[in-house]
């Protein structure tokens, strides 16, 4: 059987939708089979950042409503033979995700693939209720900012209350993905510092994601950025990120600048 992990988040935009597919093809290129889910209903774009948007048919909401089979649903990435995607509804809401169906489809899922990954979307409605309630590991995605790290609390509080690993009594899994972190804004006071986010939320840091172009990049071209550019920055931290995730000890650098003598004194870029 395979495990259940939610991407999550209170509030949008942190990278939720960046994160599932960096991970699922990060994961994907050890060798493992992998499915990501877009539980998105009315806003998808995961199948954007994964270059699927022109493939799509079938989608999670027909399976449920029972219009196609989950294997009409799925779609194989072009570059990686075991990475899948099953994607949101464009034109319906989240109220045509009923318990009992995503319980079926994620139910499917497990028996056929090493790792689900549910990419929640944002709050607490009942999309992301729902995406969170199979779930076996929870990684909360924040900014260093106020806002987001105030609202991912509440989500921990969720996780906590309103999963079926709650509800059983056992304890959720859960990791904390820092996203946008700039070590220049968070020593000028521009954002929290890493200690201080960790203090806040108190669950274990998977990651630490640098803000970078590279992402914005690959997002663009239709590619999670585990895929588009390998070497970069932010891609190298989703692979430590998932080499934690399988249970390895990897201490967690902080993202810094390799600046030389003079850059200490002049190279101070604005942010």
């Amino acid at each position: 059987m395979g495990k259940v992990i939610v991407v999550t988040s209170g509030k949008g935009g942190v990278g939720k939708t960046t994160s599932s597919a960096a991970l699922g093809a990060a994961l994907a290129q050890g060798g493992d089979k992998v499915v990501v889910v877009d539980f998105d209903v009315g806003l998808r774009n995961l199948d954007l950042v994964m270059g699927a948007e022109r493939r799509v048919v079938y989608d999670l909401v027909n399976v449920i409503q029972g219009e196609a089979k989950l294997t009409q649903a799925l779609i194989r990435d072009k570059r990686l033979e075991t990475l899948y995607l099953l994607p949101a509804s464009q034109t319906r809401d989240k109220d045509n995700l009923t318990t009992e169906g995503v319980a079926a489809v994620i139910g499917a899922l497990k028996a056929n693939f090493d790792w689900v990954i549910c990419d929640s979307p944002a709050g607490i409605e009942r999309g992301a209720t729902l995406a969170m309630r199979h779930a076996d590991v929870a990684i909360v995605v924040t900014n260093p900012e106020v806002s987001s790290v105030r609202d991912s609390d509440r989500i921990i509080g969720l996780l906590d209350s309103k999963t079926l690993k709650a509800e059983n009594g056992e304890r959720m899994e859960k990791h904390l993905l820092l996203t946008r972190y700039d070590p220049l804004r968070a020593e000028r006071g521009d954002m929290l510092k890493v200690d201080d986010v960790l203090e806040i939320l108190s669950i274990p840091l998977l990651g630490i994601i640098p803000e970078s172009m590279d992402v914005l990049r690959a997002s663009n071209i239709g590619s999670p950025v585990t895929l588009a550019d390998q070497g970069s920055a932010p891609a190298i931290a989703y692979f430590d990120a998932v080499r934690r995730l399988k249970g390895e000890q990897l201490p967690v650098t902080v993202p810094g600048e390799k600046r030389g003598f003079f850059g200490k004194f002049f190279g101070r870029k604005a942010a």
